[in-house]
Protein backbone atom coordinates (compact mmCIF):
# COMPACT_ATOMS: atom_id res chain seq x y z
CA UNK A 1 0.00 0.00 0.00
CA UNK A 2 1.12 3.04 -0.95
CA UNK A 3 1.96 6.26 1.83
CA UNK A 4 -0.95 8.15 0.35
CA UNK A 5 -2.96 5.64 0.94
CA UNK A 6 -2.54 5.45 4.30
CA UNK A 7 -2.53 8.87 4.82
CA UNK A 8 -6.57 8.68 3.20
CA UNK A 9 -6.70 5.48 5.15
CA UNK A 10 -5.75 7.01 8.14
CA UNK A 11 -8.14 10.32 7.29
CA UNK A 12 -10.93 8.18 6.74
CA UNK A 13 -10.58 6.74 10.56
CA UNK A 14 -10.47 10.11 11.65
CA UNK A 15 -13.83 11.17 10.41
CA UNK A 16 -15.00 7.88 11.98
CA UNK A 17 -13.68 9.16 15.27
CA UNK A 18 -14.92 12.74 14.90
CA UNK A 19 -18.56 11.28 13.37
CA UNK A 20 -18.68 8.79 16.35
CA UNK A 21 -17.64 11.33 18.88
CA UNK A 22 -20.24 14.06 17.99
CA UNK A 23 -22.76 11.24 17.30
CA UNK A 24 -22.04 10.13 21.54
CA UNK A 25 -21.83 13.67 22.79
CA UNK A 26 -25.32 14.98 21.50
CA UNK A 27 -26.81 11.84 22.24
CA UNK A 28 -25.43 11.69 25.83
CA UNK A 29 -26.00 15.56 26.40
CA UNK A 30 -29.92 14.76 25.03
CA UNK A 31 -30.12 11.25 27.55
CA UNK A 32 -29.07 13.65 30.04
CA UNK A 33 -31.04 17.19 29.56
CA UNK A 34 -34.44 15.38 29.38
CA UNK A 35 -33.29 12.20 31.23
CA UNK A 36 -32.04 13.90 34.17
CA UNK A 37 -32.17 17.95 33.44
CA UNK A 38 -28.86 18.55 33.24
CA UNK A 39 -26.03 18.12 30.44
CA UNK A 40 -22.44 18.57 29.29
CA UNK A 41 -21.65 22.18 28.75
CA UNK A 42 -18.25 21.10 26.92
CA UNK A 43 -20.17 18.55 24.45
CA UNK A 44 -22.50 21.13 23.08
CA UNK A 45 -19.68 23.09 22.06
CA UNK A 46 -16.99 20.07 20.92
CA UNK A 47 -19.63 18.45 18.69
CA UNK A 48 -19.85 21.62 16.64
CA UNK A 49 -16.21 21.71 16.20
CA UNK A 50 -16.43 18.25 15.61
CA UNK A 51 -18.62 18.92 12.63
CA UNK A 52 -16.45 21.92 11.39
CA UNK A 53 -14.00 19.45 11.27
CA UNK A 54 -15.70 16.40 9.86
CA UNK A 55 -16.92 18.76 7.30
CA UNK A 56 -13.01 20.23 5.58
CA UNK A 57 -11.70 17.25 6.44
CA UNK A 58 -14.36 15.07 4.44
CA UNK A 59 -14.32 17.76 1.52
CA UNK A 60 -10.30 16.39 1.32
CA UNK A 61 -11.45 12.51 0.77
CA UNK A 62 -14.18 13.23 -1.36
CA UNK A 63 -11.87 15.07 -3.62
CA UNK A 64 -9.99 12.02 -3.92
CA UNK A 65 -12.68 9.78 -4.76
CA UNK A 66 -14.29 12.56 -7.05
CA UNK A 67 -17.28 12.75 -4.73
CA UNK A 68 -18.10 16.25 -5.17
CA UNK A 69 -21.04 16.76 -6.40
CA UNK A 70 -21.49 18.46 -10.25
CA UNK A 71 -23.11 19.17 -13.41
CA UNK A 72 -22.11 17.62 -15.97
CA UNK A 73 -23.89 17.98 -18.78
CA UNK A 74 -22.55 20.16 -20.98
CA UNK A 75 -19.49 18.52 -20.18
CA UNK A 76 -20.57 14.70 -20.79
CA UNK A 77 -21.89 16.16 -24.47
CA UNK A 78 -18.92 18.01 -26.01
CA UNK A 79 -16.27 16.24 -28.37
CA UNK A 80 -12.95 15.36 -26.07
CA UNK A 81 -10.84 17.97 -26.48
CA UNK A 82 -13.23 20.25 -25.87
CA UNK A 83 -14.18 18.39 -22.28
CA UNK A 84 -10.74 18.35 -21.38
CA UNK A 85 -10.69 22.00 -21.87
CA UNK A 86 -13.31 22.42 -19.71
CA UNK A 87 -12.08 20.41 -17.00
CA UNK A 88 -8.81 22.10 -17.07
CA UNK A 89 -10.55 25.51 -16.56
CA UNK A 90 -13.15 24.16 -13.59
CA UNK A 91 -10.29 21.90 -11.64
CA UNK A 92 -8.32 26.04 -12.41
CA UNK A 93 -11.02 27.17 -10.59
CA UNK A 94 -11.22 25.06 -7.30
CA UNK A 95 -7.70 25.74 -7.20
CA UNK A 96 -7.74 29.43 -7.49
CA UNK A 97 -11.22 29.25 -4.56
CA UNK A 98 -8.49 27.09 -2.62
CA UNK A 99 -5.85 29.88 -2.73
CA UNK A 100 -8.34 32.92 -1.79
CA UNK A 101 -9.13 29.82 1.54
CA UNK A 102 -5.84 29.20 2.19
CA UNK A 103 -4.63 33.16 2.08
CA UNK A 104 -7.89 34.54 3.78
CA UNK A 105 -7.49 31.62 7.14
CA UNK A 106 -3.58 32.74 7.03
CA UNK A 107 -4.67 36.58 7.10
CA UNK A 108 -7.50 35.60 10.22
CA UNK A 109 -5.17 33.66 11.86
CA UNK A 110 -4.30 35.77 14.48
CA UNK A 111 -7.47 36.41 15.21
CA UNK A 112 -8.86 33.03 15.49
CA UNK A 113 -5.45 32.77 17.81
CA UNK A 114 -6.74 35.09 20.09
CA UNK A 115 -10.74 34.39 20.14
CA UNK A 116 -11.24 32.35 22.82
CA UNK A 117 -13.96 29.59 22.87
CA UNK A 118 -16.74 30.33 25.60
CA UNK A 119 -16.84 27.01 27.05
CA UNK A 120 -13.80 24.95 26.51
CA UNK A 121 -11.69 27.60 26.49
CA UNK A 122 -10.17 26.70 23.21
CA UNK A 123 -8.46 28.98 20.77
CA UNK A 124 -10.54 29.74 17.58
CA UNK A 125 -7.20 28.73 15.16
CA UNK A 126 -8.40 24.95 16.22
CA UNK A 127 -11.65 25.02 14.46
CA UNK A 128 -11.21 27.22 11.95
CA UNK A 129 -7.39 25.79 11.56
CA UNK A 130 -8.69 22.83 9.67
CA UNK A 131 -9.30 25.37 6.56
CA UNK A 132 -5.33 25.01 6.11
CA UNK A 133 -5.06 20.95 5.30
CA UNK A 134 -8.32 21.66 3.17
CA UNK A 135 -7.10 24.23 0.99
CA UNK A 136 -3.85 22.97 0.46
CA UNK A 137 -4.70 19.41 -0.25
CA UNK A 138 -8.12 19.96 -2.15
CA UNK A 139 -6.08 22.77 -4.36
CA UNK A 140 -2.96 20.61 -4.43
CA UNK A 141 -5.38 17.52 -6.43
CA UNK A 142 -7.23 20.22 -8.37
CA UNK A 143 -3.58 21.36 -9.12
CA UNK A 144 -2.80 18.37 -10.20
CA UNK A 145 -5.97 17.46 -12.44
CA UNK A 146 -5.53 20.70 -14.06
CA UNK A 147 -2.27 19.72 -15.22
CA UNK A 148 -3.51 15.91 -16.44
CA UNK A 149 -6.42 17.54 -18.19
CA UNK A 150 -3.96 20.54 -19.78
CA UNK A 151 -0.98 17.92 -21.00
CA UNK A 152 -3.45 15.18 -22.58
CA UNK A 153 -2.85 12.59 -19.40
CA UNK A 154 -6.14 12.96 -18.35
CA UNK A 155 -9.27 12.56 -20.64
CA UNK A 156 -12.46 11.23 -19.43
CA UNK A 157 -14.26 13.83 -16.60
CA UNK A 158 -14.50 11.83 -13.31
CA UNK A 159 -17.08 9.35 -12.62
CA UNK A 160 -17.40 9.33 -16.53
CA UNK A 161 -17.02 5.55 -17.92
CA UNK A 162 -14.66 4.98 -20.53
CA UNK A 163 -15.00 3.14 -23.79
CA UNK A 164 -13.45 0.43 -21.96
CA UNK A 165 -15.89 0.78 -18.92
CA UNK A 166 -18.64 0.85 -21.56
CA UNK A 167 -17.62 -1.80 -23.08
CA UNK A 168 -17.28 -4.09 -20.22
CA UNK A 169 -20.62 -3.40 -19.01
CA UNK A 170 -22.49 -4.32 -22.67
CA UNK A 171 -20.85 -7.71 -22.49
CA UNK A 172 -21.59 -8.55 -19.53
Amino acid sequence: MRLIDCFFRALEWVLVFLLAGMTLMVFANVVLRYGFGSGIDVSEELSRFFFVWLIFLGAIVAMRRNMHMGFDLVVATVSPPVRRVLLTLANGAVMGVCVLILLGTIQQFHVNATNIAPVTRMPMIWVFGVLIPMSLLVGLMAGLRMLGYATGRLTEAPGQPTVADSEIEVHK
